[in-house]
C-alpha cells in the first residue's frame, strides 16, 4: 500500500471518530444531570461493568473517577455472575457499559443488579436495548457507524463510551471542588504528582550551596564553581544576593582579559539574577529557567540565600 493511502486512512479514521464524538452533545439532557447528582450524593461506590472492549473502557473510568475523587470499582460483566457480584454493596450505583446493550453475559446480569436493588445506569449506543429499557438512567453513547471500514470492529463506539465517561468523571470532580492539591493527594508518585506537590526546598538539599563574597578572588570564584559542579556560584554579602557568576561569565572574563590576577567577583558577576522562593513548586522554577534560556536558578527564603537548583535536577525529578 502506498504511504498516501496509508495517511487518507488514518486521517479518515481521526475524522470518522471526530464527527462521532460531536455529535455526542445532543445526548447531554436533563437525564444525563440528574445521574450525575446521584452518583454524587451516593454513599456507596460507583460499580462499572462491561464485557469486551466495554470492559477495557470501563476500566479507564474507574481510573479516572477514582483519580478524581469519585470511589469506583471495576467489575467484568463475565466474573460478575460467576461470583464476583459480592463486589456490589447495597449503597452501591452500577454503570453498566454495553454498545448493543443486549449481550448474553448482560442480559443475565441485569435482573441480578436490580434484584439487589442497586441504582443501575446504562451506557449503550443502542436504546431499543435490554440494558436501556432496564437502566434506571440510561446514557446514549450512540454513533452513526464505526470507523471500521467494515462497520464491525468498535472504534467510534468505544472512544464514544470513553468520551461520556470523562464527561461524567468531570461533572463529578467539579462538582467536588476537586483542586489540584486533591489530585496531588491521589498522584504521590510519578511527574504529575511531582508537577503538584514537589518543591523548591526539597530539590535544593540534594545540591551543594555555591557562595563566594564580592571581593574574593578569581581563584577563589574558579574553585568554588568546580567544586559544586553546579555550572556557577553565587556572590553573597550578609546572606543576601548581590549577584552571580556563572561558566559562561568566567569564560567571557578569559576572552577579555590577558592577566587574571586583581580581578574579584564582584567585577565579573551578573546582576539581578532569576531566583526563587523556596517554597515555590519546582514546576515553577522549570518555567523561570526555560523563559529565560537558563540551566539553574538560586533559591531564597526571604531575603536569604539558601541553594541552587538545576536543570538536571528537574530532569532527574521527571519533571521533563
Amino acid at each position: 500500500m502506498e504511504i498516501q493511502n496509508i495517511k487518507n486512512i488514518a486521517m479518515d479514521t481521526i475524522r470518522n471518530e471526530a464527527e462521532a464524538i460531536s455529535e455526542l452533545e445532543k445526548y447531554i439532557d436533563d437525564n444525563f444531570a440528574k445521574l450525575v447528582q446521584e452518583i454524587y450524593h451516593c454513599k456507596g461506590r460507583l460499580i462499572v461493568t462491561g464485557i469486551g472492549k466495554s470492559a477495557n473502557i470501563a476500566q479507564k473510568i474507574v481510573a479516572t473517577l477514582n483519580s478524581t475523587g469519585t470511589p469506583s470499582i471495576f467489575m467484568h460483566a463475565a466474573d460478575a455472575i460467576h461470583g464476583d457480584l459480592g463486589i456490589i454493596l447495597k449503597d452501591d450505583i452500577v454503570l453498566c457499559i454495553s454498545k448493543s446493550g443486549n449481550t448474553p453475559e448482560i442480559t443475565v446480569l441485569i435482573p441480578l443488579i436490580k434484584m439487589s436493588g442497586n441504582r443501575l445506569i446504562g451506557l449503550t449506543g443502542n436504546m431499543d436495548s435490554f440494558l436501556a429499557k432496564q437502566a434506571d438512567y440510561v446514557i446514549n453513547s450512540s454513533v452513526p457507524k464505526e470507523a471500521c471500514p467494515n462497520n464491525l470492529a468498535p472504534t467510534s463506539s468505544t472512544t464514544a463510551q470513553l468520551v461520556m465517561g470523562d464527561a461524567l468523571a468531570v461533572c463529578l470532580l467539579e462538582m467536588r471542588g476537586f483542586t489540584s492539591s486533591d489530585f496531588a493527594k491521589f498522584h504521590p508518585g510519578g511527574s504529575l504528582g511531582k508537577k503538584l506537590y514537589l518543591r523548591c526546598s526539597d530539590l535544593i538539599i540534594n545540591n551543594e550551596k555555591p557562595s563566594v563574597v564580592p571581593n574574593d578572588d578569581i581563584k577563589t570564584v574558579i574553585i568554588e564553581i568546580s567544586q559544586s559542579r553546579l555550572g556557577l556560584t553565587a556572590v553573597v554579602e550578609n546572606d543576601k544576593i548581590e549577584g552571580i557568576i556563572t561558566d559562561g561569565d568566567l569564560r567571557r572574563m578569559m576572552q577579555k582579559n590577558e592577566n587574571f590576577e586583581g580581578i574579584k567577583a564582584s567585577e565579573i558577576m551578573s546582576l539581578n539574577p532569576k531566583t526563587i522562593q523556596s517554597t515555590e513548586l519546582a514546576i515553577r522554577a522549570l518555567e523561570i529557567m526555560r523563559t529565560n534560556s537558563i540551566t539553574g536558578i538560586l533559591v531564597c527564603e526571604g531575603d536569604k540565600y539558601v541553594g541552587v537548583i538545576h536543570l538536571h535536577d528537574i530532569l532527574k525529578e521527571g519533571l521533563i
